[in-house]
């Protein structure tokens, strides 16, 4: 069965993280319903860093709930190389989501710079990228509920301690790219 991916990103100190939120078609509208539920009267949308501790241990634990697994795509980073370490873990990505059937693919949108990832996505589905099926898009994540899922564990993964065990439940497979 066609997956849906949600992918965002986190930066930490040498490292850099994509984190790929992977949910059934049947898991979509529960899982957006679970989502939108935690935020707060006025709030918008769920974005880990701005969350204070406490919070943040709530949405954490809530979010390892969920019907969902997730992948993490780590590798080494200097303010320099940032473009080019994310486009390296988002080829690894894509062609892990080719494999998993994967029929949607929504970035968290970074204006300007979506276009560094079309020419990386259409790199990585090869010389016939209709022929995957696959569509993709950059979405705000103010409107994009399920996007707040990698947000979140990309956070949590690369906080490590007490932050990464929280989330691991989702976490299936972490690759060192």
């Amino acid at each position: 069965m066609p997956v849906h991916a949600f992918i965002d990103e986190s930066a930490r100190a040498q490292t850099y993280l994509i984190c790929v939120a992977i949910v059934d078609p049947a898991q979509l509208s529960p899982a957006r319903k679970q989502l939108t539920t935690l935020l707060l009267p006025g709030q918008r949308e769920l974005h880990f860093k701005t969350e204070k501790p406490p919070r943040r241990r709530l949405l954490a634990d809530r979010i390892a709930g969920l019907p969902v697994t997730t992948y993490i795509y780590a590798t080494g980073r200097t303010p320099k190389t940032e473009e080019q370490d994310r486009q390296r873990c988002l080829e690894r990505a894509v062609r892990d989501l080719m494999d998993l059937n994967a029929h949607r693919l929504v970035f968290d949108s970074r204006d300007l710079r979506d276009r560094h990832d079309r020419t990386t996505i259409y790199r990585a589905l090869g010389r016939r990228p209709a022929a995957t099926n696959i569509t993709y898009e950059h979405l705000n994540s103010a409107g994009t509920p399920l996007l707040w899922i990698p947000d979140a564990v990309a956070w949590c993964y690369g906080a490590g301690g007490d932050w990464r065990r929280r989330i691991m439940p989702v976490v299936t497979k972490v690759t060192e790219v």
